[in-house]
């Protein structure tokens, strides 16, 4: 992913988690009471902005740093980290499809993975 793609996934997952949430709160507020969802969505909301940010700390660092080698792949982390993590706990909230939370795991060690190979890009490549 290009340093700009992943500036604009960032701003735009951040965006769209602010959206998300808004319409939680309002929109479905009634309907994740009821299934008492509201905690996991919540969650998944949380976590797509915690690392829609995260996606914009990479893309800032590769301007500052562009030879560093292994940020993409942090990057790369965060986006499947985020569409596999809180998309399923999105569609498990919204359907009901409990076999969703079964892998929001994975999603989750993209998560991480994500985190420590940001470790790593920046002590291979920083003085």
């Amino acid at each position: 992913m290009s340093v700009k793609t992943i500036l604009i996934l960032g701003a735009l997952l951040s965006g769209l988690g602010v959206m998300i949430g808004a319409f939680g709160a309002h929109g479905l507020a009634k309907m994740l009471t009821e299934s008492g969802r509201t905690d996991t969505f919540e969650t998944a909301v949380k976590y797509q902005m915690y690392h829609a940010l995260g996606l914009l700390l990479v893309g800032i660092l590769m301007t500052q740093f562009p030879g560093a080698t292994g940020m993409r792949i942090s990057g790369l982390c965060f986006l499947i980290g985020i569409l596999i993590f809180s998309g399923s706990l999105y569609i498990l909230c919204l359907t009901g499809i409990k076999w969703m939370g079964a892998i929001t795991p994975v999603g989750g060690l993209f998560l991480i993975g994500g985190w420590l190979n940001l470790v790593w890009a920046l002590a291979k490549n920083l003085p």
